[in-house]
């Protein structure tokens, strides 16, 4: 895989361990529609850049659209198209081959939330899934028929639930790759829509 230069901003996640999971075990096709959920710095769908013309990346933190359209400028990469909103919403009438999610998985309580954008990045609610089901619920809707759904999260918001619903939606899922770490495990699930 490349190496991308990647500039960073406090109200913006900073690629991690998590991000890097993700970006280096893509399933991307040449010609393949890609969408990536909550880009923030932009650097999963740079590397998806690598593998197909067309990717769409979407945030709900304007900071990280602003911040990924620099980095995609810092790396000559002007193939990624960037959408601004909730989960869904700005491609709601598009389907596509494959969809990343670096999700937020975090259980969090009122005492873990903090009060700007970057709070979107890890504030899973209190149980890790408040994000995580609200996406499965609606990926089917669209994902093409045969795409592959990428998502990471954590041993802490209960990966056995989300293969579950996985499959309860239509999809095959299994548990690709997991990183330990001392608390938790950080897993990427492959959801194949059958």
């Amino acid at each position: 895989m490349g190496k991308f230069e990647i500039e960073t901003d406090d109200l913006v996640y900073i690629p991690s361990d998590d991000t890097f999971l993700l970006a280096e075990n893509l399933e991307i096709k040449k010609g393949q529609s890609v969408l990536e959920i909550g880009t923030g710095s932009g650097l999963v769908s740079m590397y998806a850049s690598l593998l197909t013309d067309d990717v769409t990346a979407t945030d709900i933190n304007f900071n990280a659209l602003e911040l990924a359209e620099k980095n995609f400028r810092l790396n000559n990469i002007n193939t990624i198209k960037l959408e601004f909103g909730d989960l869904f919403e700005p491609v709601k009438d598009r389907k596509f081959d494959v969809i990343l999610f670096n999700t937020p998985y975090l259980p969090t309580d009122s005492g873990d939330i903090i009060n700007d954008d970057l709070n979107y990045a890890f504030d899973g609610g209190l149980d890790g899934r408040k994000v995580i089901d609200r996406f499965i619920n609606q990926v089917s809707n669209h994902l093409n028929d045969k795409g592959i759904v990428q998502i990471i999260q954590s041993s802490l918001s209960d990966n056995d639930l989300t293969l579950d619903m996985f499959d309860r939606n239509g999809f095959v899922a299994e548990i690709a790759e997991s990183e330990k770490f001392f608390f938790e495990e950080i897993v990427l699930i492959n959801a194949y829509k059958i």
